[in-house]
């Protein structure tokens, strides 16, 4: 596992979590940039990426 891996899928985390509950079309973007940052990280650990709908805790 990578630092780098590690660090993109942290900060993903985060930034989707502040943003997924927000009603407006800018946030639904950044909660979708985390997702893809995480996403991003995640597989360059060699993990599948999160398919699952967000808030689902899955």
């Amino acid at each position: 596992m990578s630092v780098e891996g590690k660090a993109k899928e942290a900060a993903g985390y985060v930034k989707e979590e502040l943003h997924e509950h927000g009603k407006s079309p800018e946030s639904q973007k950044k909660a979708q940039e985390g997702r893809d940052l995480r996403n991003e990280g995640r597989v360059e650990d060699g993990k599948l990426p999160k398919t699952t709908k967000p808030g689902t805790g899955h």
